[in-house]
């Protein structure tokens, strides 16, 4: 059997600084299994990119994401629609396709024994394409509205770390944000609505554990996308827990929607995908059956 050879696009920054301490637990325990395993650390995004580009180009059997949902994010941007698989050693603070997709999340080794393993799962993905004409896949949730705005404060918070950032930003910019009238169009459908937010899921949670969209299945062919309309901040904080459970989408004031393509538009409001800023809106999502195949416990 010819030996598997697997570029390794490493983020020494993720998870605090546990990817420069992660990337060599994991690498040994794939090397112990059998693969060659090349790693790759870029000097930025873009670099580590064309890395992962170069990489696949040149004979990689597979690409793995050594990293949080930042790095999968930009390692999925070099595998989707081809038949390169994906892999995760997940180390970021939220890893939230790791949850989805059952990678374990606190043993490097275990999670190198998944991509070792050779079973893969063929999902879809989302694409997106926003005002300024920047397109990119993302693997879990899209959103617009309050969530990004949470987004835009937790990215540049240096404390604290982890879920409890989130639910720091998330109460700072509560204080401020109100609601948005929101264009919507889905498969040709108006569906305009006043809202806090609009978050679109290949995944089902983000920002360290919120399943902002439960049901969603990521190889149904579909995206699902969970409507958030006006209410008044009092009932947001009291319905907030639920997220944790996926339960907020029994209120009256969530609308659950099924779909293929999207369009998006709402004032002054930015689009984030994978937790990674992407531009403003207008945006058109689609979704892009079966594009990624990744791996997977046997047991998922």
């Amino acid at each position: 059997m010819t030996e598997r050879k697997v570029a390794m696009l490493v983020n020494p920054a993720s998870g605090g600084g546990k990817g420069a301490k992660i990337a060599p637990i994991a690498a040994r325990r794939l090397r112990e299994r059998g693969i060659q395993v090349t790693e790759l650390t870029g000097g930025s995004a873009q670099q580590s990119l064309e890395l992962a580009h170069t990489a696949i180009r040149e004979g990689a059997d597979a690409l793995i994401a050594c990293g949080g949902d930042g790095t999968l994010h930009l390692a999925l941007q070099a595998v989707a629609e081809t038949e390169v698989p994906l892999g995760l050693i997940p180390v970021g603070t939220g890893d939230d396709n790791a949850r989805t997709l059952r990678i374990p999340r606190k043993d490097a080794a275990a999670a190198a024994d998944v991509i070792a393993d050779g079973r893969t799962q063929q999902i879809d993905c989302g694409h997106l394409e926003v005002a300024n004409g920047t397109a990119r896949y993302f693997l879990g949730i899209m959103s617009v509205g309050f969530d990004s705005q949470v987004n835009e404060r937790a990215n540049v918070m240096t404390w604290p770390h982890g879920q409890a950032r989130y639910l720091t930003a998330t109460i700072a910019e509560l204080r401020v944000f109100k609601p948005v009238p929101f264009q919507i169009t889905l498969d040709g459908t108006s569906v305009d609505q006043e809202a806090l937010l609009v978050a679109i899921g290949n995944g089902i949670s983000y920002g360290g554990g919120m399943k902002v969209c439960p049901d969603a299945i990521q190889d149904d062919g579909m995206l699902d996308m969970t409507v958030l309309g006006a209410v008044s901040k009092l009932k947001f904080l009291k319905s907030f827990p639920s997220v944790f459970k996926g339960t907020h989408v029994n209120e009256p004031f969530v609308v659950q929607h099924r779909f293929r393509t999207a369009t998006i538009d709402a004032v002054n409001q930015v689009a984030y995908a994978d937790g990674e800023r992407i531009g403003a809106v207008p945006a058109t999502v689609t979704v892009k059956p079966g594009a990624v195949h990744v791996y997977a416990p046997t047991n998922a």
